[in-house]
């Protein structure tokens, strides 16, 4: 079996967009930002011997705020920077009581099946609540970016807070896994 570590896209590889104390997703390239040094974050776990996955709520998709071919260009230009294996995407909204949808763990277990990986040796790591729910429902050790938002926390204590991708990465290789 192998390791993970599952990232969040939305705050995590990408800025989120903050309006009222609250992220939003990017809808379009142009409003796109990468997080800056997240490639030579990833860089360092995939040295690591981690599988990198993103796994995302995209409820915009469920809305029709946000097209498909959108989400496939922006998926392209993080694939095209960031050294990834996968993205999993959840396109249901909150009323539709999916199984994908973080805080449930179904696009971990999803990953976990399709790459046989150990998900009790991965990690998550995500600025939302939902995130480290979803890490700590599939057993991984959880990693919680902490931008303040004006939302409530997650469930589950966090293994680690830390307030970059940077700060993640360096906590995940301090539990013994380096290059």
């Amino acid at each position: 079996m192998t390791r993970a570590v599952f990232l969040d896209r939305d705050g995590v590889l990408n800025a989120a967009l903050v309006r009222d104390g609250k992220p939003y997703p990017p809808r379009t390239i142009a409003e796109l930002r990468i997080t800056p040094g997240a490639r030579t974050a990833l860089v360092r776990l995939r040295e690591a011997g981690f599988l990198l996955i993103v796994v995302t709520n995209q409820p915009d998709l469920a809305r029709g705020t946000q097209s498909r071919e959108a989400l496939e260009e922006i998926h392209a230009v993080l694939r095209a920077a960031m050294p990834l294996d996968a993205i999993y995407v959840c396109d249901h909204d909150g009323p539709d009581a999916c199984e994908c949808r973080k805080p449930k763990p179904g696009m971990l277990q999803a990953a976990a099946r399709d790459f046989n990986i150990d998900l009790s040796a991965s990690f998550m790591v995500g600025d939302r609540w939902r995130d480290v729910d979803a890490g700590a429902q599939a057993g991984c050790s959880t990693v919680f970016l902490d931008f303040g938002y004006r939302e409530r926390g997650p469930d589950s204590t966090p293994n680690v807070i830390v307030g970059s991708l940077t700060a993640a990465v360096d906590w995940i290789l301090s539990r013994g896994y380096t290059s």
